[in-house]
């Protein structure tokens, strides 16, 4: 057996030891890489279109991963990989990339390389070639099945949502403090089959919805009891809600018979557009002991991410809210117009502590707009699109025709300015020469439209009505 070393000799030895090894940071205690860096890596790996990545992820989520914490329809991180009944990418996103599930759902890095893994392995399955990857505009089909959606209509919504991100450009600031961006160009998206699905952002269907600027797109009749209320039940509450989910997301998942939620009407962040899924005498399932007697209003966004509480979901709510208490005699004050979190016995927290119950309940009073129409044309339009003419239609309103330099769209919206938050006969129309017109008209409380078309080089009609006035324009603004 071997003399021990002296101590002394020992310590000499251990720091000469200590003295050899790197100089470098455990791979544990590393900080995380910056998110836009990983959206660079993701895309150079699987030839993905980084842009179109970061599209996808922010109409998800906002670029925003929620520490690990799911969904309400299951899906994880900001690329929201799904591990839930009719969707699986969470899953497949592990096996493609050998990462485990529980990183797949906590590490942003991980998180993104998983999501292009499956949009790369959904273009295969497409058999997108290397000619077509490199055409954003050809992952289009791949976009619309990465969603999971329920049915084509909403899988093209979901698809349109994201490439219309990037034609407003994206700039985004993520939980950590880093901001990404993705810049305003206009893409053709090659939509395939799903040209021929329902156009959710344009489709109303006036006999099946009980608020008439809402499209219809009904929820499964596994998710909710058809009833006849208010013959069976008084409707005496209106329960506001925040999705934990995108729009399209949601709509998806209460089409989904085994999700056993929905709500009678979703609300977008982006613009206001709203959806019903539940006729207003059906009880929707969302709030428990009440489900009886309120009508739920599901919001896009999380409870603890401001940055899906626009002022154009505020006014788009707050003016359904007024129709639904206008119509059942609801007192607009916040012992009948309540949280989710409000209502006895729940264990959610939404609309949570970011939802701004002033403003919101100004609108809903009719107070905070001048007594004037709460909405402008842009607003009605939305982002990128600018004023470029206007008609008065006597006292009764005015019609707009705007115009979004970076798609080459023009979008026309009527306001009304007298018998506002009251549903009359109001209409918005756009002509592209040598093509079929589009007019939307309809019984509206504030406005008409948005009608939007590509128009780049292109005369146009426009033109709309309210009261007893109308406008038609000749071909005019021509490129």
């Amino acid at each position: 057996m071997k003399s021990p070393l002296p101590r002394r000799a020992a310590v000499l030895l251990a720091c000469s030891l200590i003295s050899l090894l790197p100089l470098t940071t455990p791979a544990s205690a590393a900080p995380a890489a910056p998110l836009s860096d990983a959206f660079t890596r993701a895309a150079t790996t699987y030839e993905v279109p980084r842009d179109l990545l970061v599209a996808l992820a922010y109409a998800e989520t906002h670029l925003d991963g929620h520490g690990g914490e799911p969904s309400a329809s299951g899906g994880y991180g900001v690329m929201h990989l799904v591990g839930a009944p009719g969707s699986r990418t969470l899953e497949r996103a592990a096996t493609l990339t050998g990462k485990p599930v529980p990183t797949l759902k906590t590490d942003d890095t991980a998180n993104v390389a998983g999501g292009a893994a499956v949009l790369r392995a959904l273009a295969d399955e497409l058999g997108l070639d290397a000619a077509g990857r490199a055409d954003t505009g050809k992952w289009y089909q791949a976009v619309a099945r990465y969603g999971g959606a329920s049915s084509r209509d909403v899988a093209r919504l979901y698809a349109d949502t994201v490439y219309e991100l990037l034609a407003s450009g994206v700039r985004a600031v993520t939980p950590a403090g880093e901001t990404v961006s993705v810049p305003a160009r206009a893409v053709r998206p090659d939509r395939g089959p799903y040209e021929a699905a329902r156009d959710l952002d344009r489709t109303f269907a006036a006999a099946a919805v009980d608020y008439p600027s809402a499209h219809w797109a009904p929820a499964s009749t596994s998710n909710y009891a058809v009833s006849d209320r208010p013959n069976s039940d008084v409707i005496d509450r209106i329960v506001i809600h925040v999705a934990q989910g995108s729009y399209a997301g949601t709509i998806s998942w209460f089409q989904n018979p085994a999700a056993q939620v929905s709500a009678h009407y979703v609300v977008r962040s982006s613009d206001g557009d709203i959806t019903q899924m539940v006729r207003e005498k059906d009880r929707a399932w969302h709030a428990g002991d009440y489900n009886r007697r309120s009508v739920g209003i599901e919001h896009e966004g999380y409870v603890d991410n401001a940055t899906w509480f626009t002022d154009s979901m505020y006014r788009a709510s707050a003016a359904l809210t007024r129709s639904i208490a206008d119509r059942y005699g609801i007192p607009k004050d916040r012992t009948h117009i309540v949280g989710h979190v409000e209502v006895p016995g729940a264990s959610h927290t939404d609309p949570g502590g970011y939802w701004d119950w002033n403003r919101y309940m100004q609108y809903v009073g009719g107070s905070g707009s001048g007594g004037t129409n709460p909405y402008t044309a842009q607003e009605v339009c939305g982002s990128g699109y600018s004023v470029i003419d206007s008609a008065a239609l006597g006292t009764a309103g005015t019609v707009y025709l705007l115009y979004n330099a970076s798609n080459g769209y023009n979008c026309v919206a009527t306001l009304k300015k007298t018998s506002l938050g009251t549903e009359t006969a109001t209409t918005a129309y756009l002509e592209v020469q040598g093509k079929t017109r589009v007019t939307d008209s309809g019984n509206y409380g504030y406005y008409a439209g948005p009608v939007r078309a590509a128009a780049a080089d292109k005369c146009v009609k426009w033109g709309g009505k309210a009261g007893s006035s109308t406008y038609d324009s000749p071909f005019e603004h021509c490129g």
